[in-house]
C-alpha cells in the first residue's frame, strides 16, 4: 500500500471495525475467551472516542476498534496494532486470531453475559443463538445528520460491491456453502438487515427506525442493521456490508472505497443530483450476487438492472469515486490494493485454496490465522 507525509489528506475522518474469531492453535475450534482475551490486552477498555479491543456477542469473538483517522496510512498502522495486540492476548491462553466471515470448524457458539445479549436471544431465538459471524464496519465522518442522510440514499447502489470484495466466508459447520461470503446470508436473518429504501429526509430516516421499534423488530437503535445507516453513538455513517478482511490492507481498501463513496454522494446532494431511487428488491438481487460469487462471476449493475463481469462493476465503483479519491490523496493506494485483491483473490478464494491444498477445514481456519500475523507484521510500503 502506497501513501506518503507530503500528500493531501481529506478532512473527512474514517474508523474501522473489525470482528474477529478466537481459535485454538492445535484444532482451529473457536474458543469461549472473548471476555478473557479482551481485559487482558493493552487496549483493555476503549477510549473515549470508541478505540480499543472489546468483546462481541459470542464469547468466541472480540472486536477491534479504530481510532478515527484522515490519513489512510494510519489507519493501517491503528489496525495493524491493535491486531498485534489482540494477537499477543490471544497467545497467552494458547489462541489465535483469525480474521474470517464465519468459523470453518464446527462450532455451538456462547452468547456473552450480557442484558441486551441475552433479551436478542429471548426475542429472536435460533437466529440469535447461531449468529457467529464477523464483519467490517466502516465509520466516515459526515457534517450533519442531513448530509448523513443524503449520503445513505446515494450510496444504496454500490453496497453490494463491497460485499463482493471483502468476501470472507464460505464455509459453515464444516461445509462448503457455494457462497462467497456467507456471513451476508447469516446476517440476512436479522428483521432489520439489508438494503433500505430511500429517506429523503432526517424525518423520513428516524421514521423508519421509530417503526421499527415500535412493532418490536429490533429491541433499540442499535439493532437497526441497514446495510449502511447513521451511527447512533458517532457523528458518522456506517457501512456494514463487509466481511471482515483477511488482511489489514484490504480492511483499509474497503474504509479508502467507502470515504469515497460518502465524499461523492455528499457532493452530488451539494450540487442538487438526486439519488438513484433503485428498488430495494433489485439492491437485495445485487447483494444476494456478491455474496453468491464474490469476484469469481458476475456481479449486478444496479444503474441498468443488468450482470455484468465482476471486475467491470468493480471498475465502474472506482470511476465513480475516482474524483474523491484523488482530491484525498487516496487514488495510488486505492488502485495498487484493488490490482493486488484482484490478482490474488478474495479470502473466500483463499479459504477455498486451502481447503484444496489440505482437505482440512483446521487448517482453513489456522491458515487464517498466520496469514494475518504475518501480514500484520510486513512492511506493506505506507510511510
Amino acid at each position: 500500500m502506497q501513501g506518503g507525509d507530503n500528500r493531501p489528506v481529506s478532512q473527512r475522518t474514517v474508523g474501522v471495525e473489525e470482528e474477529v474469531l478466537l481459535v485454538g492453535l492445535a484444532d482451529g475450534r473457536p474458543r469461549p475467551r472473548g471476555d478473557d482475551v479482551a481485559t487482558d490486552t493493552d487496549a483493555d477498555e476503549s477510549g473515549q472516542d470508541g478505540s480499543g479491543i472489546e468483546h462481541e456477542l459470542k464469547r468466541e469473538q472480540a472486536e477491534l476498534d479504530s481510532r478515527p483517522h484522515e490519513r489512510l496510512v494510519d489507519l493501517r498502522d491503528d489496525l495493524r496494532a491493535l491486531r498485534e495486540d489482540l494477537s499477543r492476548a490471544a497467545a497467552r491462553y494458547g489462541l489465535g486470531v483469525a480474521p474470517v466471515g464465519t468459523s470453518p470448524v464446527d462450532v455451538r457458539p456462547t452468547p456473552t453475559d450480557d442484558q441486551r445479549y441475552a433479551a436478542m436471544g429471548e426475542r429472536f431465538g435460533l437466529t440469535a443463538r447461531e449468529a457467529l459471524s464477523c464483519g467490517c464496519h466502516v465509520h466516515v465522518a459526515v457534517h450533519s445528520r442531513e448530509e448523513g442522510v443524503a449520503v445513505l440514499d446515494r450510496v444504496r447502489p454500490w453496497l453490494a460491491v463491497l460485499t463482493a470484495l471483502s468476501a470472507n466466508s464460505p464455509f459453515w459447520q464444516e461445509e462448503d456453502t457455494g457462497y462467497a461470503s456467507y456471513r451476508t446470508q447469516v446476517w440476512s436473518r436479522w428483521p432489520s438487515s439489508g438494503p433500505s429504501a430511500l429517506f429523503h429526509d432526517v424525518e423520513g430516516y428516524d421514521r423508519a427506525v421509530e417503526d421499527l421499534m415500535r412493532t418490536g423488530a429490533v429491541l433499540d437503535s442499535g439493532m437497526v442493521y441497514f446495510d449502511a445507516r447513521l451511527s447512533s453513538r458517532y457523528p458518522t455513517v456506517e457501512f456494514r456490508v463487509a466481511d471482515v478482511c483477511p488482511e489489514v490492507d484490504d480492511a483499509v481498501l474497503i474504509a479508502a472505497l467507502s470515504r469515497g463513496l460518502v465524499d461523492t454522494a455528499a457532493a452530488e446532494w451539494r450540487a442538487g443530483v438526486p439519488a438513484l431511487d433503485v428498488r430495494p428488491d433489485l439492491l437485495r438481487g445485487a447483494a444476494w450476487r456478491a455474496a453468491r460469487s464474490g469476484l469469481s462471476d458476475e456481479l449486478v449493475d444496479v444503474r441498468t438492472a443488468s450482470a455484468r463481469p465482476a471486475r467491470t462493476v468493480v471498475g465502474a465503483l472506482l470511476d465513480h469515486v475516482r474524483p474523491a479519491l484523488e482530491r484525498s490523496g487516496d487514488l495510488a493506494t486505492v488502485e495498487a490494493s484493488l490490482q493486488r485483491l484482484l490478482g490474488r483473490g478474495t479470502g473466500a478464494d483463499l479459504q477455498r485454496a486451502t481447503l484444496s491444498a489440505t482437505a482440512s477445514f483446521v487448517e482453513v481456519a489456522l491458515e487464517a490465522v498466520r496469514r494475518s500475523a504475518a501480514r500484520v507484521g510486513e512492511q506493506t510500503g505506507c510511510q
